[in-house]
């Protein structure tokens, strides 16, 4: 009997990857900046070039991951952030441009983010698990951790050895996916679909619920991350703390929250209904967007932000959950296809709410006010997909 627990194991290890990935290079800009002498505006490009990279991962993923198989793929994505990380240590002092060194090491580990962001769904999804839903949601809940452990775990290593060691953290992050290639390379992984009968992109665009799962992703990614980028630059509004306990207590709290959701599906998925679960999740997203826009306390505001990351925890792997069963063939294509989605949300809502933050003379409350779209728009594609399902 295969043991699929080593493969949950390395699954979750994955997505803690992801989230180091993610989220230690922009505790590291204003050290650019001051180091290298790298301009502010091509410091906001490093985010770019990660997402990006990622958005191309995808797109290739659902055309060529199924060819090549699930194995080699996974294993690559360990090996590309592993080396892109330890790259982030050591290639911008030994290039002539520090900048070209950062953004280098940048997409080589974006490539291997974007790896296991589409692979590590459909893994988990073809090992014979009882409860797929709440399984789903406990490895997704990994990322929320692996955000919360990088942003605490940075800032106490800056405390106690200053933010000139960051090098060495670099590359002890590294040995995360390091260790995590002989995982996958040895623990059991099966196809979701045999005989790579799977749909092909073209195939899912004419199937009408795949259109409504792409909305439900799109909401999901911008609902998140719409909050989570500028939790950090609200709370030091709202509460005028600095750099270091905004960074705690806005993004590290809303990644805290997001995980505690996962967690609490995981354990009691059994008993609940994912889609009215999630129709819950979107009112009180909602709710928490209002509060932070709003409430004229800034206390009440910094807890609507922290709320939110509860209410989006399950929206992210929610969508998947109740998507794939509605097109058992869909393969790897189709979670290519949602990670796209999600991702393009992920670009799209944070963008949203700095630019009307902006038109009303960077007013922050504003622009997360307009960020109430994202779960609304979401709550009426889920009350349409279970009407279609009916």
């Amino acid at each position: 009997m295969p043991d699929y627990q080593k493969t949950k194991v390395a699954c979750y290890l994955g997505l803690v990857t992801q989230a180091i990935s993610a989220n230690f290079a922009p505790l590291l800009f204003l050290n650019f900046h001051n180091d290298y002498d790298i301009s502010l505006g091509n410091i906001a490009l490093i985010s770019t070039f990660f997402f990006f990279t990622q958005l191309l991962v995808d797109l290739f993923c659902a055309k060529f991951v199924d060819r090549i198989g699930y194995r080699v793929c996974i294993v690559t994505s360990e090996i590309c952030a592993a080396a892109g990380l330890v790259g982030l240590a050591f290639l911008p002092d030994l290039l002539p441009n520090p900048f070209t060194g950062i953004i280098i090491s940048v997409i080589i580990y974006a490539v291997g983010s974007g790896l296991i962001e589409v692979l590590c769904s459909p893994i988990i999804e073809a090992c014979p698990f009882k409860n797929k839903e709440a399984t789903m949601s406990l490895l997704h809940s990994f990322y929320c951790w692996g955000a919360a452990a990088t942003i605490l775990i940075s800032s106490l290593f800056f405390f106690l050895f200053g933010m000139n060691s960051w090098k060495w953290l670099a590359v002890m992050w590294a040995l995360i996916p390091a260790i995590n290639i002989y995982n996958f390379a040895t623990c059991p992984i099966e196809h979701l679909v045999n005989d790579r009968n799977g749909m092909g992109v073209r195939q899912l665009f004419r199937t009408p619920v795949v259109w409504l799962a792409i909305c439900l992703m799109i909401c999901s990614g911008a609902s998140e991350l719409a909050m989570a980028q500028w939790a950090s630059a609200y709370a030091e509004a709202a509460l005028g703390l600095s750099k270091t306990f905004g960074d705690l207590i806005g993004p590290c709290m809303f990644a805290i929250t997001m995980g505690i959701a996962r967690v609490l599906y995981g354990k009691f998925g059994e008993k609940i209904d994912l889609t009215k679960f999630m129709l819950v999740s979107g009112v009180l997203c909602v709710l928490s967007y209002l509060l932070a826009g709003l409430s004229a306390m800034p206390i009440l505001g910094l807890i609507g932000c922290i709320i939110c990351g509860f209410s989006v925890g399950i929206m992210w792997p929610g969508s998947i959950s109740i998507t794939v069963p509605r097109i058992p063939k869909g393969g790897t294509a189709l979670f290519a296809l949602l990670a796209v989605a999600g991702d393009m949300g992920g670009a799209f809502g944070p963008s949203m709410v700095g630019y009307f933050s902006q038109q009303a003379g960077d007013n922050l409350r504003v622009g997360l006010l307009t960020g109430c779209i994202f779960p609304l728009i979401m709550l009426a594609a889920l009350i349409a997909m279970r009407k279609m399902a009916r």
